[in-house]
C-alpha cells in the first residue's frame, strides 16, 4: 500500500501526514518549486517535483501515477477537486468521491475500505479542498485516513 498526493496544503497533507503516522510509504508529484498555496512544500515530505509550476499537470500525474483517487469534500467538488474528478473520467481512472456533508465518518469508512478492496488499490491518490477553501478538511481526511483498515497487498 502506498499514499500519494501533491501536496497541497488541506486534504493532500493530511493523506502525506496520515501516511506518515500509520508507517506507510509516501509519495506523488508536486509543481516545480514544491509549490503550495502556503509557499513551498516542507523539504520532510518526500514528493518529487515536476518541470511545470502548473497543479494541473500535478493533478494528473497523480491520477495516472496511482491504481485508484480517493477525492474528499464537503458539498460538491469545485475547483481543483472537481478537475480532478474530470481528470480520473477523462482518462478513465477509478475514483471514489466522498462528500463529509453526505456520510459520516463511519460511513464514510466503510465507503473507502471496501472501495480500495473492491478495486484492489496498492496506490491511492488522495485529493480534496486545499485548506483555505475548505478549514475542515485537514482533520476529517487524517481522522479517515488513520482510522480504516488499510487492505493489505
Amino acid at each position: 500500500m502506498k499514499i500519494i498526493s501533491g501536496g497541497q496544503t488541506g486534504a493532500d497533507q493530511a493523506a502525506l501526514d496520515a501516511a506518515i503516522a500509520l508507517n506507510i510509504p509516501y509519495g506523488g508529484w508536486l509543481p516545480k518549486g514544491r509549490k503550495t498555496e502556503n509557499g513551498p512544500l516542507a523539504q520532510r515530505y518526500a514528493l518529487r517535483e515536476l518541470h511545470s509550476v502548473r497543479y494541473r499537470d500535478r493533478t494528473e500525474k497523480n491520477i495516472l501515477t496511482a491504481d485508484g483517487t480517493l477525492i474528499f469534500s464537503f458539498g460538491p467538488l469545485t475547483g481543483g477537486s472537481a478537475l480532478t474528478e474530470a481528470l480520473a473520467i477523462r482518462h478513465d481512472r477509478p475514483f471514489l468521491h466522498t462528500d463529509f456533508e453526505l456520510v459520516d465518518r463511519m460511513q464514510a469508512a466503510v465507503l473507502v475500505e471496501n472501495w480500495l478492496r473492491a478495486m484492489q488499490v496498492a496506490t491511492v491518490n488522495v485529493a480534496g479542498p486545499r485548506a483555505s477553501s475548505e478549514p475542515r478538511i485537514y482533520a476529517a481526511v487524517f481522522s479517515l485516513l488513520t482510522e480504516i483498515h488499510w487492505p493489505k497487498q
